[in-house]
């Protein structure tokens, strides 16, 4: 499989057959491509969403196939590497979408804020399914990019572009809510799943290495960011909240059961430092772990 660092618009557009109008930032529309596109490996180190219309989105959501007719998004960012490897070659498939370089955003508001932006962390199994009236909003935000590239080049220009593109990714945020709160029976399963997972996690071992969010994410078949946003919107809690109580429980069973010290109880529950065990102990109960022992003994 031939590999390709997408560093460029011009690397991209030249892929596709496409033409270039911008250095920095381009809409495409992949309908117009020259080019087939296929058994590849693309290393992004631009960002990049996409716009699938039509009923060729039958994606895997977890461990269970959705079927989804009103258009998916996927969105890429640097660093993310990403196979196209269809069974059957395509020619111009119905695929809309933004590609922007970094260096565009330098010094404007959207330079900081786009890490806050979740789902460019995302698999393409945890695409953003669009209602129509979505997919439409989605549109405009991409011809008022268009519309600007279309415009000579000014001391405005990039101040413009990055206005537009932050408030299409604020957009895609408030859909992606949307479909947390649409999805609340799979989300729901996933998070009673994740909750006995981590019951067990702590039953099965005496001396525990403190599993991190990455552990539950591979057993749910999602990604650490999409598993991490999706607890919280369930739960109101992030799933380092949820192992930090889950410890602490394990850590009063221990304190009431056993004799043992209480550094050995940190120590056996995966802190460096029984001070460190201490100050989480009291933070989350409101007592510290030789307080609580006294309490209920």
């Amino acid at each position: 499989m031939e590999k390709i660092t997408l560093d460029s618009l011009t690397t991209y557009n030249n892929l596709y057959g496409l033409k270039t109008s911008h250095p920095l930032i381009g809409v495409l529309d992949i309908k117009d491509a020259t080019k087939i596109v296929n058994h590849i490996e693309m290393k992004y180190e631009v960002y990049a969403l996409y716009l699938k219309n039509g009923s060729q989105c039958t994606l895997k959501y977890g461990r269970k196939s959705y079927d989804y007719q009103e258009g998916t998004i996927v969105s890429f960012a640097p660093g993310q590497i990403v196979a196209l490897d269809d069974e059957k070659d395509e020619l111009g498939p119905d695929v809309v979408g933004l590609m922007f370089h970094p260096d565009l955003i330098y010094g404007t508001p959207l330079a900081n804020k786009i890490k806050e932006f979740e789902f460019f962390g995302y698999s393409q199994t945890e695409a953003l399914h669009l209602s129509e009236q979505e997919r439409e909003k989605f549109n405009f935000y991409l011809d008022l990019i268009r519309e600007e590239l279309e415009r000579p080049i000014d001391n405005h220009t990039a101040a413009v572009l990055s206005a537009h593109i932050q408030l299409l990714l604020e957009h895609l945020d408030r859909f992606y809510d949307r479909q947390f709160i649409t999805r609340h029976k799979v989300n729901s399963d996933i998070v009673s799943q994740f909750k006995q997972n981590l019951k067990d996690y702590f039953s099965e071992n005496d001396i525990i290495t403190v599993p991190n969010i990455g552990y539950f994410a591979d057993k749910a078949s999602l990604t650490t960011g999409y598993f991490s946003s999706l607890v919280k919107k369930e739960t109101g809690m992030s799933p380092k909240d949820h192992i930090s109580f889950q410890l602490i429980d394990e850590a009063k069973r221990r304190l009431v059961e056993t004799n043992q010290d209480i550094s050995v109880i940190a120590y056996s529950l995966g802190f460096d430092y029984p001070a460190h065990f201490s100050r989480l102990f009291k933070k989350i109960t409101g007592f510290t772990p030789k307080e609580y022992r006294l309490k209920v003994n």
